[in-house]
């Protein structure tokens, strides 16, 4: 009993005082007040929740995404209701195709990316690499800002909203770096290249897309930041809040 004594007041000296060398993975079975389903602040935005389905580099539903929602702390969907208020006086809305993702969700990533075997989805969402290189080159890592709540995937579309082409599971796959009209039909502005293309194209200020795909990176990019967002510099869909609420805790209940 002393023993545990003494290593509780460890823990709990080390987070006040050192909180940069502890976080904590919480699994909680319930979403925590500090969290917002973002049609409840931002009722016109559009969905396309990709590990909700089989439409992702893996190829299957994703663990912990029990609905296709968009859950965020309440800091950044209230952030992102400016971008989309922005947005609406150019006929343009957000499209989001992914929030909080659970820990249980990225524990599937590390898990898929060390079956070398499966390659369903090569052809579509890593057509130039070895799989056996995800970790090597940060594409898959076992821990994700996801899951700190206010790290969002997203992109813009115009108005009125295009259809969105459904994928069809065993469809022909194309590859995410080609031209918009050769891969997948997303209703989405061009970004020059689809969504979670592990390709350097897919890097936000890569100098080989062409001129109105750098326009279309650009003006997310300038709205994001303008409203307290900053992008990770190797996926041009990807934004993190700047003071998130949680920087150093790792959801892990479920989406439902």
């Amino acid at each position: 009993m002393k023993i545990k004594k003494i290593f509780f007041c460890f823990l709990l000296f080390t987070a006040l005082c050192c909180p940069q060398f502890i976080s904590f993975s919480i699994a909680a079975e319930k979403m925590p007040e500090g969290f917002v389903d973002i049609i409840d602040v931002i009722p016109d935005i559009e969905l396309d929740i990709r590990y909700f389905g089989p439409h992702n580099f893996v190829g299957e539903k994703i663990n912990g995404y029990h609905a296709g929602k968009c859950l965020l702390t309440r800091e950044a969907a209230e952030a992102l209701a400016k971008v989309q208020m922005d947005l609406r006086s150019f006929s343009l809305t957000l499209k989001i195709y992914d929030c909080y993702r659970p820990q249980r969700a990225v524990d599937h990533f590390v898990q898929w990316a060390t079956e070398i075997d499966n390659v369903k989805t090569k052809k579509e969402f890593y057509p130039t690499l070895d799989k056996r290189n995800l970790f090597k080159d940060r594409y898959i890592d076992s821990k994700s800002g996801h899951s700190r709540g206010s790290t969002v995937d997203l992109t813009i579309v115009p108005l009125p909203v295009p259809k969105q082409i459904a994928y069809l599971p065993g469809q022909k796959l194309s590859s995410c770096y080609l031209p918009a009209e050769k891969r997948f039909r997303d209703n989405s502005i061009d970004m020059g290249t689809g969504f979670d293309c592990f390709h350097e194209l897919s890097h936000t200020e890569n100098k080989k897309i062409g001129l109105p795909q750098k326009i279309n990176r650009l003006l997310l990019k300038a709205l994001m930041e303008k409203h307290s967002f900053r992008n990770y510099e190797k996926e041009w869909w990807h934004y993190t809040l700047n003071n998130e609420p949680y920087p150093n805790t790792y959801f892990d209940f479920v989406i439902e």
